[in-house]
């Protein structure tokens, strides 16, 4: 929770010094050197430190995104908070059943890969050929790719599949991330 509160204060902060879109490749190197450092100090204190740096640097880049919504919709406020707001419930509820079932969904592995691994390819293709009919399709293979995700990630925190602390907080960050 701590470091989705500083990510929404960093989004906050860019939005009002009404930060500049990074663009696709500064926001990608920035991010995967931090995730890469973050995994190399897993085990120190400085991870902590990289964690912080991870999502802070992620509510950065969301900033300027939310000041879109925020500064050129008339329902925009209410666009983001609804999105806030059914984020936040469907992670608790996905979190709730992972936990109160105790099923161990581990068996979702493989499927989660190629999905990523899909949506990823299409995301890609998307950077340099009109995809706009297929946009809301890829949203919503995202979002329950990820749906999928938190139920796996939170399974294996509770059956002992990952143990490091830090790789849980970054792995369930980004699900809610994205």
């Amino acid at each position: 929770s701590m470091t989705l509160l500083f990510s929404a204060a960093m989004a906050g902060a860019s939005i009002v010094l009404k930060l500049p879109y990074f663009g696709p490749l500064l926001t990608l190197g920035v991010y995967f050197g931090l995730l890469f450092l973050t995994t190399k100090l897993r085990n120190s204190a400085g991870g902590i430190v990289c964690v912080f740096a991870l999502t802070g640097f992620m509510g950065l880049t969301l900033g300027p995104l939310l000041s879109v919504y925020l500064r050129n919709m008339p329902n925009g406020s209410e666009l983001v908070m609804t999105a806030l707001g059914a984020t936040g419930l469907i992670f608790l509820s996905l979190s709730a059943y992972a936990l109160k079932s105790q099923k161990d969904f581990s068996f979702m592995g493989g499927f989660l890969m190629v999905g990523m691994i899909g949506l990823l390819g299409v995301i890609v293709m998307g950077l340099f050929i009109d995809l706009s009919a297929f946009q809301m399709a890829i949203s919503g293979g995202i979002v329950l790719l990820m749906g999928a995700m938190i139920l796996f990630q939170t399974s294996a925190i509770i059956h002992g599949g990952e143990t490091n602390y830090i790789m849980a907080t970054v792995s369930l960050y980004v699900s809610i991330y994205n």
